[in-house]
């Protein structure tokens, strides 16, 4: 007998963290690996996901070819993912995502980024362009994808 664990795609995210939802959420849809470069805005997303016994994080050297290992995935399994950091890991990822769009793959792409406090403040954080406005990285994103979202916690 089979057991069903899952969490559906409506339960509030008060059931758990935002990382363990995500990390059942590519579970469900059938993702079993996760191509990932560490750094400060998703380290503890990435420890939601070692912690998922059916998904395999596998480290990448590089954002770029973390991008390119999610679309070999998808051609060969249905849907690749790619975990990466602000600015620095999400423009470097950037070509790959565009690549995969423009055939048609899918592709998840999760950028890690800034506390949901710093948005709206005039802090500039290391991994920005020097400018407090965090969408910047948003913005490049939305002509090369089909959806973006940003999860903010209040």
């Amino acid at each position: 007998m089979e057991s069903n664990n899952s969490v559906p795609a409506s339960s509030p995210c008060g059931i758990g963290t935002l990382g363990r939802h995500l990390a059942r959420r590519l579970v469900q849809i059938g993702v079993k690996d996760v191509f990932s470069v560490p750094g400060d805005f998703n380290l503890t997303l990435l420890d939601h996901l070692i912690a998922e016994p059916e998904l395999n994080l596998i480290g990448c050297c590089n954002e770029l070819n973390a991008g390119y290992a999610a679309d070999g995935y998808a051609r060969a399994k249905g849907v690749g993912a790619c975990v990466v950091t602000f600015t620095v890991g999400g423009l470097s990822v950037l070509n790959a995502i565009a690549g995969a769009y423009s055939e048609n793959l899918p592709l998840i792409c999760i950028v890690g980024g800034p506390n949901s406090n710093d948005y709206g403040t005039n802090r500039i954080l290391h991994h920005t362009i020097g400018v407090p406005d965090f969408s910047q990285e948003l913005r490049c994103f939305q002509t090369v994808t089909c959806t973006q979202v940003c999860s903010y916690i209040p």
